[in-house]
């Protein structure tokens, strides 16, 4: 049976890549889709672990020649998702978790592919700068930035099939991790002819 895919979506801050790290970490069979991006690697972080660091030569490439399920600017970086290991990661029956922006998400929304939309709010404005500001990876013009950019994330909330509001991080991981076990169990997963043979049944007609 092909895994599954979910995209997580949130405005920066808001914690949805420590929430899908941390998801991968508790739930098995469910991997962390790696992104392309042409940003600098912030400190600690590990190329081929967090992203794929490539410059903007090599990522325009990648466009070109098709490579990339979706991709978008996204403060001023270019970032994508690599159509050929997503889709060898599900066919191999492994769920597939993306965190990326809402317009990757809409490219995908816009092919019509099986996918669970999931979208990760932060309590209050309040809340999501102090986060930005806790983390110390972004100058301040950097955050003033993506605090511009809230207002338009958030804006596109009612096109996700869940919301997920991030006051408590173990919270939240248990809500995202309902969201992935109820999609495993879904109708649209079952293994009918497993069922069938298992339990001696004849094909037959629905009575609803």
């Amino acid at each position: 049976m092909k895994g599954s895919i979910f995209i997580v979506s949130a405005p920066s801050g808001a914690g949805k890549t420590t929430l899908c790290r941390r998801l991968t970490e508790a739930v098995p069979r469910i991997l962390h889709s790696i992104s392309y991006t042409t940003r600098q690697a912030r400190d600690g972080e590990v190329d081929g672990r967090d992203y794929f660091f490539v410059d903007e030569a090599r990522f325009m490439s990648m466009v070109g020649a098709g490579e990339f399920l979706e991709w978008a600017e996204v403060h001023g970086n270019l970032y994508g998702t690599s159509r050929a290991k997503l889709f060898e990661m599900i066919q191999g029956g492994i769920d597939v978790i993306l965190d990326i922006d809402t317009q990757g998400a809409a490219q995908i929304r816009q092919k019509g592919i099986d996918v669970t939309f999931i979208f990760i709010l932060p309590p209050s404005p309040e809340t999501l700068k102090e986060r930005l500001i806790a983390r110390k990876t972004d100058s301040e013009q950097v955050i003033l930035g993506r605090l511009k950019k809230v207002r338009e994330e958030i804006s596109d909330y009612r096109l996700y099939d869940y919301v997920i509001i991030n006051n408590s991080l173990d919270v939240a991981l248990n809500e995202l991790g309902s969201v992935v076990l109820s999609r495993r169990l879904h109708m649209s997963r079952v293994d009918h002819e497993w069922i069938k043979e298992t339990f001696g049944l004849e094909a037959a007609e629905s009575k609803f």
